[in-house]
């Protein structure tokens, strides 16, 4: 059993990981910028965390507090409407940097638990988002941690509910239970596919 700070827990990816976890006996904090939806978390099984991961002392704060063995950054910050990506491609950027960077100093003032992210397992055009990629993969990797590197996810809740995507892809609910199963891996990138 391992206690796990789950950041982006109310993304389409985490809240399909916080019943996996709880199901395998694990506690979880789950991380949300947004108060009202703390009681889906509660909900779903999750000790709700409100917190900005770029309100940085306070991530620390809750971080310390939860005493995490692992760690899994599931934040984005994406649009719901897919033909306005580019719009966020800055923040989603930011997301992966300055985001990412706070949730490492928080691992490391609460005793260095395991860190495992998410990106993506298809090659980004240049430009702010794939140089954050590139920036969250080198941060993880350093800290030994796990980079979960995703397919274009299908399935209800994402981007392509009515269509599969083209290659690399993995269907939601795969990629979710292949995040459990890598929660005691070795350091590396791992990608996630169908």
């Amino acid at each position: 059993m391992s206690r796990i700070f789950l950041a982006g827990a109310s993304g389409v990816i985490g809240t399909r990981l916080i019943p996996l976890f709880v199901d395998e006996g694990h506690v979880v904090g789950g991380m949300t910028r947004s108060a009202g939806k703390a009681d889906r978390l509660a909900q779903l099984g999750a000790e709700p965390i409100v917190v900005d991961v770029f309100d940085r002392e306070a991530l620390i704060r809750a971080v310390v507090d939860f005493e995490p063995d692992v760690i899994v950054n599931e934040l984005t910050d994406l649009p719901d409407d897919v033909t306005k990506i580019g719009d966020h491609a800055q923040l989603n950027a930011r997301i992966r940097t300055e985001g990412n960077q706070n949730l490492i100093e928080a691992a490391r003032a609460s005793g260095a638990p395991r860190i495992l992210a998410q990106t993506v397992a298809w090659q980004l055009p240049d430009g702010p988002d794939a140089l954050a990629v590139a920036e969250l993969e080198r941060a993880i990797l350093a800290e030994g941690g796990v980079v979960l590197s995703y397919g274009q996810f299908y399935g209800p809740g994402t981007y392509n509910e009515q269509q599969v995507p083209a290659e690399p892809r993995v269907h939601i609910d795969r990629a979710a239970e292949r995040t459990v199963e890598l929660l005691d891996s070795q350091s590396g990138v791992v990608v996630i596919t169908d």
